[in-house]
């Protein structure tokens, strides 16, 4: 195998790490927008209860959007963990084609096969709980919605 086949056959595990990270972007702006939600939930609910007035059905809305967000921000981070172990297991994957082919070390196919299947097995993780958390998006704001 010449030094260009290596090169490219280690770029394939790259173009995954190039679209998790693409992934990764966007849940990170998403799981920011949804603790920037929370903590201004979290200071009308302190408002609420600090004045001791209001409607109880806004209290109970407030209270029912914060356990939800909690929620839907859990899978968030488990959705960005799972696409950031995915890119740690597509560069050991890389990095296993590379060993294997320049130190002439066959037994490392099974390996890397198997760190590539994981970090795919991973990507799945990922968009399982990514779509599961915008589903959850639209739950909360049904929560919201009762109020006005």
């Amino acid at each position: 195998m010449t030094t260009a086949d290596i090169i490219q056959t280690m770029l394939a595990p790259g173009l995954m790490i190039s679209a998790c990270g693409l992934l990764i972007l966007g849940m990170n702006n998403k799981y920011s927008l949804v603790f920037n939600r929370i903590r201004l939930l979290d200071e009308e609910k302190r408002k609420i209860f600090r004045c001791g007035d209001g409607d109880p059905e806004h209290r109970q809305n407030v209270c029912a959007q914060l356990a939800e967000l909690r929620v839907r921000a859990r899978r968030e981070r488990n959705a960005i963990l799972s696409y950031s172990a995915s890119v740690a297991a597509f560069v050991v994957t890389s990095l296993l084609i590379g060993l294997s082919d320049v130190q002439g070390l066959p037994g490392l196919s099974v390996l890397t096969i198997l760190s590539f299947l994981v970090g795919m097995v991973l990507v799945l993780a990922g968009v399982l709980f990514a779509a599961q958390e915008a589903l959850m998006g639209y739950d909360i704001i049904c929560i919201d919605m009762k109020d006005g």
